[in-house]
């Protein structure tokens, strides 16, 4: 049997979470792809897999196996790609995830770009704001806004810094009063991001010192859209980057409070494990947003 099909296979599994939806995603039968990796089980003398009927993990064995042969795997293609006569046109399937609003106010339009300069890479994105290990999920590459992950296995690209406000509705600050220091924040209604890494706190930069102000949020939220949007009603007062509130900065349906104190930014990277460091389209997408953002 094999060998190269089986690896394909043990990966797949992995990366779909079962044999099931690995098969559907090999176009093989199921049967097949479990006589694969019990091919590859057999060869090596270990169990790769823990069985259930309703799950399939990876045992530790198994997991430590998966990095290896995501490593060869995709040395592989890039040596078949490297001798075909495509080379000069990069193609396959690019995997990303990204965070929800950046996604939607920001992303949608810049992967068209990419993919109408590289018309044969084709994108599969996913949004969402939870923290995703790309190793683990079978992304080949994450995007992320807030702290950097610190893995040995990743490499992080930073790509550019948001500048952040602080505001809140017209209305609201009629009702409510101006903070005119940041010590003020605790008497105000507080709307807050939830996977910021400072937790309850708001980190405001003034002279080059830092201050830590601890607030009370009324309303937390996962998704800054929504954050925005409740600030807008006049719930209260919110901290977000400029491209989430730049609309209604200019639609001035939110005001600028405390300007002189700069909330600290938040930084895009992207990162993808370190066997994919080699892969010519993560190094195609990452140069184009590198050049795109350095045109800023």
């Amino acid at each position: 049997m094999d060998k190269f099909e089986s690896l394909k296979a043990f990966t797949t599994v992995v990366e779909e979470g079962g044999f099931a939806a690995a098969a559907r995603k090999l176009q093989l039968s199921r049967s097949a792809v479990n006589k694969f990796v019990i091919n590859l089980e057999n060869q090596l003398g270990v169990q790769l897999f823990y069985r259930t009927t309703r799950k399939v993990t990876p045992t530790d064995t198994g997991r430590a196996f998966y990095d290896r042969c995501v490593d060869i795997l995709s040395s592989l293609e890039e040596a078949e790609l490297a001798v075909s006569q495509h080379s000069q046109q990069p193609r396959g399937i690019l995997k990303i995830n990204a965070p929800m609003s950046f996604g939607i106010s920001f992303f949608g339009a810049k992967v068209a770009e990419f993919m109408t300069r590289y018309p044969d890479i084709k994108i599969q994105l996913t949004l969402e704001d939870r923290f995703v290990d790309p190793i683990t999920e079978g992304y080949d590459l994450n995007m992320r806004i807030g702290s950097s992950p610190q893995s040995p296995n990743l490499v992080v690209n930073q790509i550019k810094t948001f500048p952040c406000f602080i505001c809140a509705a017209p209305d609201y600050l009629q009702a409510q009063g101006i903070p005119q220091y940041p010590k003020d924040l605790k008497h105000h209604n507080c709307l807050h991001y939830g996977y910021l890494a400072s937790g309850c706190q708001w980190l405001l930069i003034k002279d080059g010192n830092t201050e830590k102000i601890s607030i009370n949020p009324v309303f937390c939220a996962n998704n800054g859209e929504v954050l925005r949007d409740a600030a807008i009603k006049g719930l209260g007062i919110v901290m977000l980057p400029d491209f989430i509130l730049n609309s209604a900065l200019r639609q001035e349906e939110l005001q600028i409070i405390l300007p002189e104190y700069q909330p600290v930014g938040l930084s895009l990277c992207i990162f993808y494990p370190l066997n994919r460091h080699l892969s010519t389209k993560v190094q195609l997408f990452t140069q184009f947003l590198q050049e795109y953002f350095s045109e800023d």
